[in-house]
């Protein structure tokens, strides 16, 4: 019992701490999302998680909200000792965030500026003032030696673009969504495969310029092949692509919805990619670079 106990309780992570602890506070799903800054059914998501975890329910449904069971009664007061503990958790060079005064630069694709950074740019400046950020293009063939010379603090990227040598963690997992510009295309039902593969496709592929995207392969298992007409660099450059023709292509899903660019319902959907930060093993303990991936991950949850 004592090891297994051991195992379940390792399996908790801050993020299902600050949602239970959320949820003792507000007894409500929607105002514990509210005061995380997530959905709703990322509560829900952190909700299940714990029950899974801890063996019992935790909180129960009323008449306006949720009541915690004896349970989850018992274990409020840990929950809040630990939060206060990692609260006061001292950086490795026990120097506060918002006496920092550095440069921090990070190359990211075009996915990562606009989701996570763009995102991300007050809550930096809130917790560390003095920070100045440099963005970059991503880019792979010299990454790891900028890193080692120490050009380039991190980088955010999806898992199979991070060269040998560096350190990743997982941030979350993106799915693709199909959609085109043209809303005739777009059936009262779903489409199938062998009729979306009727039509012509953009794929994007910023390495080296190619007419096999991602999805090439998934299609391949399927038995089917597409008609790869336009390849481009960029996801926003896809979706310019998509809003003024009769083309079709696959859009991560936070990057929609965009204005001109209609969904496309299908009966199943190529494999979604795995977004990462990557460093420099040496940056492990690197107090700007350890908040900002914790923050990342505390923000973003897969949709």
């Amino acid at each position: 019992m004592g090891l297994w106990w051991a195992f379940m309780i390792g399996k908790l992570e801050i993020t299902h701490l600050r949602t239970l602890e959320a949820l003792f506070k507000f007894a409500n799903l929607s105002n514990a999302a509210e005061h995380l800054d997530v959905s709703q059914q990322a509560v829900s998501a952190q909700l299940k998680k714990l029950r899974d975890i801890l063996g019992d329910p935790l909180f129960v449904r009323t008449g306006h909200g949720v009541a915690p069971t004896p349970y989850a009664k018992q274990i409020e007061p840990h929950v809040s000792a630990m939060l206060k503990q990692l609260a006061a958790f001292p950086l490795p060079d026990g120097m506060a965030h918002d006496a920092i005064d550095r440069t921090l630069v990070i190359s990211a694709t075009d996915y990562a500026q606009t989701v996570l950074l763009a995102e991300m740019i007050k809550p930096l400046r809130d917790a560390a003032p003095n920070i100045r950020l440099i963005t970059v293009n991503i880019e792979a063939a010299q990454l790891t030696k900028r890193m080692q010379i120490g050009e380039i603090d991190l980088a955010l990227t999806t898992s199979g673009y991070v060269p040998d040598g560096l350190s990743t963690e997982a941030l979350f997992t993106e799915r693709y969504l199909c959609v085109t510009g043209n809303p005739e295309l777009v059936p009262a039902d779903t489409m199938s495969l062998v009729e979306l593969t009727q039509h012509d496709f953009v794929v994007v592929s910023p390495g080296t310029p190619s007419f096999k995207g991602s999805a090439d392969g998934w299609f391949e298992k399927q038995g089917l092949s597409r008609n790869v007409v336009a390849s481009v660099p960029s996801f926003f450059v896809a979706q310019q692509y998509l809003c003024k023709s009769d083309l079709i292509g696959f859009i991560p899903s936070r990057l929609l919805p965009h204005d001109g660019l209609y969904a496309i319902a299908l009966e199943k959907y190529p494999p979604g990619y795995e977004m990462v930060a990557a460093f420099h093993p040496g940056h492990q303990t690197d107090p700007m670079i350890r908040w900002l991936i914790d923050t990342i991950k505390a923000r973003f949850v897969a949709p």
